[in-house]
Parts: structure tokens; C-alpha cells; sequence
């Protein structure tokens, strides 16, 4: 067993200062980080435990936006009366993630900052064009993310809340990888009122918006418009669980499903 330090700050500054003087890793729900240190594909030097920092946990809603928390748990965003009002659609995602001791632990910020291809949330912050705020700015979802479990985070930059815009309607459905519950195609449909938002997590090494099928929901936001809108399979990924034409195909036909989600209301 390696050796690993352990910080408990108490507040957000000092939880930035500890991340800073150590080079450590912040723990938040710890669903991925404490998984990766057993099987040693993670081996901090320190880990920074951000649970004890006030004011990053709960749901409000300011004007025409919820925010939610970076420290709130997946189980509260799934029964959260504000959420489930604003955006049933955010609601539903955080329901399906995983199983109920991950929705028990895994919280917001620890899934958006880690940006695992295949996670929930990342397709509803693209797609409904969220706002990310840190311990040091604001940044939009289309600079956030880069590429496959990489941010535009710096390493002492912390996740305070996500500011996600109330869209008019919108659905989230996902396709399952069985065994991890995870994402083979997630697809998020966002209309927003000036126009639609499609992103779709699962099929690619990173979330990203379909252009076709916003083009053809913008036209007649209908599921038959969404199945009928052709995906291109370059740059899908490939691997034991599906090819990439058969993401392509599943993307146009869970796209159409979030859209009958989200007329349902």
C-alpha cells in the first residue's frame, strides 16, 4: 500500500491553498477517484477532501436558471422539488446514474470535473448550455470540455456550482452498457427557446452537440424529425460493446425518444 496523505479543509480558499502546497487530488464523492487509487490507475500524493466545505452543497434557482451545488449528491438532484419542476429532464438523468449507493455518494462537480466519456452529466451541461463556475471563474460548456477525462480546470481550480439555463422542454434518455450503467449512447435534447441543443455522451471519447438533428428538430420538434436525421459514424467510437454505425443508428433513434420525454413534459 502506497502512502497517502490526507487534508480535511474547512473552507473553499483553504481547500484551493491545500490543492496548491500539495499538488494533491480533490475527493469529493470519491466514486471514481477511491476506485482508480485500488486498482492503482490514481496515486496521489494527497488527497484534499472537499466534503467539510461549506456553501457547495443544494439547489437554488436565480431568474432563469437553476444552480446547483458541486458537492450535491446525485440522489438529491434526482428528488429536488426545484429540479424536478425546472428541468425534469436533470432530474430523470440523476436518477438513472448508476446504482443507489453511487447516487448515494456521487455528486454534480465530481462528475463534471472528471468527464468520463460515457457519464450522464456532461450531456445535459452541453446541452443545455450550462455555465461552470469555479474557484476562480466562469466558464461556458462549449470551453470546458477538451477531450476524454480532460477539463479546461487547472489543477487548484475547484468546481463550486453548475448553472444550468431552464430550457422550454427537454428529455434525456441513455442506452446502457449493462454491467456499468454507464452510457453506450446518452443522448440530451434541450429546446431552448431560440433554438435546440442536442448532446450525446456515450459514442464518442468526448460529449459533443449533433448539428443534423438540432437542424432538424429546429425545423419540427417531433420524434419522427429526429429519427429521420442522418449521424455520421466518423470519429465513434468502437469497441467490444458497439461500432460506430451502430452508435450512429442508436444516437437518431434515443434522440427521438428524448423528444417524445420531453413533449410528454
Amino acid at each position: 500500500m502506497y502512502e497517502t496523505d490526507y487534508e480535511h479543509p474547512l473552507t473553499l480558499a483553504e481547500a484551493v491553498q491545500a490543492l496548491k502546497r500539495t499538488g494533491g487530488r480533490p475527493l469529493a464523492g470519491g466514486q471514481t477517484l477511491v476506485a482508480a487509487m485500488k486498482t492503482r490507475l490514481s496515486q496521489p500524493g494527497t488527497l484534499v477532501d472537499i466534503a467539510g466545505v461549506p456553501g457547495l452543497r443544494g439547489v437554488r434557482i436565480t431568474g432563469t436558471s437553476i444552480l446547483i451545488g458541486a458537492m450535491t449528491r446525485h440522489v438529491d438532484v434526482a428528488s429536488s422539488p426545484e429540479v424536478m419542476r425546472a428541468i425534469p429532464a436533470l432530474a430523470h438523468l440523476a436518477g438513472g446514474i448508476g446504482d443507489r449507493q453511487v447516487r448515494n455518494m456521487g455528486t454534480v462537480g465530481g462528475s463534471v470535473a472528471n468527464n468520463d466519456p460515457a457519464a450522464c452529466y456532461p450531456a445535459a451541461v452541453l446541452a443545455l448550455g450550462a455555465i461552470i463556475h469555479t474557484s476562480e471563474r466562469a466558464i461556458p460548456a462549449e470551453k470546458f470540455f477538451v477531450s476524454m477525462y480532460e477539463t479546461s480546470l487547472n489543477e487548484d481550480e475547484l468546481i463550486t456550482e453548475v448553472e444550468f439555463p431552464i430550457p422550454r422542454r427537454a428529455g434525456y434518455v441513455k442506452f446502457e452498457q449493462q454491467a456499468s450503467r454507464f452510457a453506450l449512447v446518452g443522448v440530451f435534447v434541450a429546446d431552448t427557446g431560440t433554438g435546440v441543443r442536442v448532446a450525446v455522451t456515450g459514442a464518442a471519447s468526448v460529449v459533443f452537440r449533433v448539428a443534423e438533428i438540432e437542424r432538424s428538430l429546429t425545423t419540427a420538434f417531433t420524434p419522427e424529425s429526429a429519427k429521420s436525421a442522418t449521424v455520421s459514424s466518423k470519429d465513434l467510437s468502437s469497441d467490444i460493446h458497439a461500432t460506430s454505425e451502430y452508435r450512429a443508428h442508436l444516437i437518431a433513434v434515443i434522440a427521438a425518444q428524448a423528444v417524445s420525454q420531453a413533449l410528454a413534459g
